[in-house]
This record gives structure tokens, sequence and C-alpha cells, in this order.
């Protein structure tokens, strides 16, 4: 889940249309007829799950597509758009489970149209993106396979993306103030109002002030990289490939949601998926072994990289958590969606800080040594 580069409220930010419109879009700038249209949800965007019927209306030979709606603020930044779409399409071709564009009738990857509703004279970027199969992360009970998998699709794919990824709009990934890059977890000093005055706001700013004095000076070690950088348990689609449902085996199906993509370090990439993979777990504090584990195949972190993980997934937690908090008092109708993390997110951080860097790591280390090169049973 992310959010615009400097938290402007979504009220102001995010596309509003109704379904009439949104099928009218398509018809007018894809040339496509919508057999039918369900919304979808979304941070700071709008989506839309359409199909389409190639025939005249009739479902068969159809097509689905998510009808992506950039919110205003980034729709400002069609260089970033671009660069997004582009490593969807660069993904896809080196045989990750990625989305492609729709093109246009005039032939484009991407149009800026105007919004039909609201004050002002807003223009939102529009994307008709192929429909990926699968379910959530979040919606399936995890085990070690599937952990294991994840921190090796984000190793892989960030590797793939910084050696190989060459587009000429790849230089708009350096964002340098965008709230959710970890390297700007200072930045949270100036949301942190929205928690209040709690046991909660105290951990957080343990976390920021450590993240300081630790992390930040040791960044310019780490190996850097381009970060997809929202690898969370809404934005990896999985389906089962075995037929028992006491052991079922898992693989990736699909990869949501390139709107944080930003250059970073490979560090940050599992820091965020072991966080959100801890989100679903029953057993949080050893998610971290398995998915390091995975990455560690195919990108193996240096003792600096190490040194500084749990503060780095602690860090994300705090993100999450203070945008969250945050973004909600600026957009209350969308509190229930916007919260999601925080249901569990706050035990989970709280746990950590109890139980200390020390042993998490201890936890989360010799799990990965465990696999001592091979891949999970």
């Amino acid at each position: 889940m992310s959010s615009g580069n400097n938290c402007q409220p979504q009220s102001l930010t995010k596309p509003a249309l109704g379904e009439e419109a949104a099928v009218e879009l398509v018809d007018r700038v894809f040339g496509l007829k919508v057999f039918w249209i369900r919304p979808l949800p979304s941070y700071d965007d709008q989506n839309f799950h359409v199909r389409v019927s190639r025939n005249k209306g009739v479902a068969e030979g159809a097509d689905e597509f998510v009808l992506k709606i950039t919110n205003s603020e980034d729709s400002q930044e069609p260089d970033l758009i671009e660069a997004q779409t582009q490593a969807m399409m660069f993904l896809s071709a080196e045989g990750f489970p990625s989305a492609t564009p729709c093109l246009t009738k005039d032939g484009n990857i991407m149009s800026l149209e105007a919004g039909d509703t609201g004050p002002g004279n807003k223009k939102y970027m529009v994307r008709l993106l192929t429909y990926l199969p699968g379910v959530p992360v979040a919606k399936v009970a995890t085990n070690t396979q599937i952990l294991y998998e994840i921190g090796k699709l984000a190793a892989s794919l960030d590797k793939a993306l910084s050696e190989k990824f060459h587009h000429p709009s790849v230089k708009s990934l350096h964002r340098g103030q965008f709230i959710w890059n970890l390297a700007n977890i200072p930045l949270l000093d100036r949301y942190i109002y929205a928690l209040g005055q709690n046991k909660y706001r105290e951990v957080v700013e343990q976390v920021i002030e450590q993240f300081k004095g630790k992390v930040i000076p040791k960044l310019s070690s780490f190996r850097a990289c381009i970060n997809h950088g929202d690898l969370n348990d809404h934005n990896i689609l999985v389906d089962s490939s075995s037929a028992s449902p006491q052991n079922p085996q898992y693989r990736v199906s699909g990869i949501l949601d390139f709107g944080d993509m930003s250059y970073g370090y490979y560090v940050f990439e599992v820091a965020i998926a072991i966080m959100y993979m801890m989100i679903e777990s029953p057993d949080p504090l050893s998610v971290g072994g398995h998915v390091l584990a995975g990455f560690e195949s195919v990108v193996p972190l240096t003792a600096a990289e190490r040194g500084a993980l749990f503060l780095l997934v602690s860090g994300r937690f705090a993100q999450s958590l203070v945008i969250a908090a945050h973004t909600a008092l600026l957009y209350p109708e969308n509190k229930e969606y916007l919260m999601i993390t925080a249901k569990t997110g706050w035990k989970h951080l709280m746990t950590m800080a109890e139980v200390g860097r020390e042993a998490v790591e201890k936890t989360w280390f010799e799990t990965a040594a465990a696999y001592a090169g091979r891949a999970p049973a």
C-alpha cells in the first residue's frame, strides 16, 4: 500500500469515477466494450476489474483487465508512471508474472484524462493492465515453502531490474523524499502526531531514533538496486500447484502495484517482504528466516546488511502504521482499508521491541542457516 510522495490528503488526490464513467473511459480510450465491471480496493488510486468483449457484448472471447486510474498527484509525474509500466513490461518479458498494458487507440501505454468529479480540473493517468490470476497471499495459510519463494522472488526481481532494465525513464526512480522509501524513516517525525500520546508512539519514536543513529550512517555500505518497494501480502498473488489440501505447494502467479518503485538497496526489499509476511502469520517471529533464506539463495546479504535487518523491518512497521494513522485522519471514509496492516501490525512491532533485536535476529539467522543451500522441503 502506498501513498503520495508527500502524504497529500487522499480526498484531494484520489479519483472517484463512477462505474458508468469508467465504462465510457474504456470504450473511448482503448476502443473496448465492457461486458462487466467491478471496483477493486486501492490505497490512493482507483482500480476496476473489467471484462471486455470483442464480440459485441457476448461473454465468449472476452478478456479481463484492471483499469487503473492513478491519483491526481502522481499523475503529474508521467515519467515515473512510464518507468513503472516499462518495468512491468520488462519483467513480463523476463518471465516474471507481471501485468502488461493494453495499448490505447493511439498506440500508447497510458493516457492522461480529465476527471468527472470533485473541484478543479484534475487529470488522471489511465492504464488498462492485464488481469493476473490467483489469490492474495493474505488469503491463504502461508507455509515455509511460499515464504521461501517470496524471498527468492524479491531478490530475483530486484536483481533483474537493477542489472538489465535500462529504459530512459528509469532516472525518475530517484525519488528523493518519497515517504515509502525505507531510507526516509526520519520523515515519519512529520506525521507521528497522528498516533496521539501512548505506548505505541513511544516505541515508534525509539525505532526512528535508532534508525537515525544505526542505519542512516551505514546506507552507503549497502548494495544499491531498484526496489519494487511494496511486496506486501495483498500485492503478491499465488495459486496452488498441489492436489493435497493438507500440504499445498504454492507458486507466485502475480506481482501487483509497482507504484512504490524507487532506487534503494537490496536489504530494503527483503526487510519489506519479511514485515508484510509477518502480518498474516500465526508465528510472526519465525517468518523472517524463511523469507531471508529464499532471498539469500539469489542475493546473499553482507554482514552490514544483515546487521540492519531488524531495524529495517521495525522501520517498515513504523512507516505503515504511522502513515495509515495519518491518512485515516484525513480520509476517514477509507479508514477500514487503510488500517488493514494496523490490525496486527501494532502487536508484531511491540513484540519485536519486547523480545529484542538479538533474540529476533538469532531466530531469523538460525532458520536461514538451516536451509544450507537447499530449497525448502
